[in-house]
């Protein structure tokens, strides 16, 4: 018997309502899920697609094909060896290598038994509390999306010609904490003439206002901003965190972006030592990515882990919810259990 052997599947997951950004919008999530047998314990990892990054999920799976004996070969002994070998064996291709690191980290909490963050000494009390988006829509729809979801933050996705009157009507409706995704969508003067008047609505943070290689605009934003600003498409991998700090207050990290929880580590230590607020995101998924998450979250200023509450099915059991707040199996690595794989 093989020391490792390696299985997938793509899955198409629905969402609860039409998902739309100011790139476009989707009613379902492609997510690629990866089975890792070592020796009988199964670990399993996730990654989504995201149409913008290039790399569907048919790559994903070819990509895995094409180099299966070489992933399956590898003496396993700890994730973070597994993930720098993946990194060389997959080097245009982080998000495969975030779901077969997410996988290899599964195996080895339950090799010793206990969760991540059991095993990283983190205090899940001090895991802050998951905010729910809201995707761009008409008025009406949005605020009945938000009163649908009694939450304590609301993440609203904006970059439309009518975005204050979308916030003003939100607000209008809830007392919760408010946050704003722009995902690129501003000119430098769209965020300059939004951003105090947002403010004033009670938002607490911006993400991404502009071009994630608007730098010079980002500087001039960052230095008359009344509000923090978080980078997340100019944050993709663990070069781009110096990179932004005199340009942003903090970092939004996704994992199926950088590669994995291993480079996701190393991103949070960068950042705080340049004194960089962290936030980690999610992609939409499933609950095993989700789960994946939230073993980091006592790391964290802020997450956004809300994918199985966007999603009409789920192909996993993990983390809930209990108005914002992670709840946590006791189950070991991920913390999950995995249906129909």
């Amino acid at each position: 018997m093989k020391k490792m052997q390696v299985s997938s599947r793509i899955f198409n997951l629905p969402f609860k309502h039409p998902f739309t950004i100011s790139k476009g919008t989707k009613t379902h999530q492609p997510t690629f899920v990866v089975e890792l047998d070592y020796f009988g314990i199964k670990g399993y990892g996730e990654a989504p697609a995201i149409a913008y990054y290039n790399i569907p999920v048919e790559k994903m799976q070819a990509d895995l094909e094409a180099k299966r004996p070489l992933v399956e070969k590898f003496a396993f002994t700890d994730p973070e060896r597994y993930w720098h070998y993946l990194h060389h064996l997959f080097p245009q291709n982080n998000f495969l290598v975030c779901a077969l690191d997410m996988a290899g980290w599964d195996i080895y909490g339950k090799l010793k038994r206990k969760q991540l963050h059991q095993l990283w000494n983190l205090d899940p009390a001090k895991a802050p509390l998951t905010d729910y988006t809201i995707g761009i829509d008409t008025i009406e729809k949005m605020v009945a999306k938000m009163k649908e979801k009694d939450w304590p933050i609301y993440k609203i996705k904006v970059g439309t010609d009518n975005d204050i009157e979308m916030m003003e009507a939100l607000r209008n409706n809830t007392k919760a904490r408010l946050r704003v995704d722009a995902n690129a969508g501003w000119t430098l003067e769209q965020a300059l003439h939004k951003i105090p008047i947002l403010k004033e609505l009670g938002v607490e943070l911006i993400e991404q206002p502009l071009a994630k290689d608007n730098w010079e605009g980002m500087k001039l934003l960052y230095e008359k901003s009344v509000l923090p600003l978080y980078a997340d498409e100019a944050c993709v991998v663990e070069s781009d965190v110096e990179k932004c700090a005199g340009y942003f207050d903090g970092i939004n990290i996704k994992l199926t972006k950088c590669s994995g929880i291993t480079p996701a580590r190393r991103m949070i230590t960068k950042a705080k030592e340049h004194n960089l607020k962290v936030m980690i995101g999610c992609m939409n998924e499933s609950s095993i990515g989700t789960a994946a998450i939230a073993q980091l979250a006592p790391l964290l200023d802020e997450v956004d882990m809300d994918g199985p509450l966007l999603l009409a099915e789920d192909i996993a059991k993990g983390v809930s919810f209990e108005n914002g707040k992670i709840i946590y199996t006791e189950l070991p690595g991920l913390g999950i259990e995995v249906k129909n794989f």
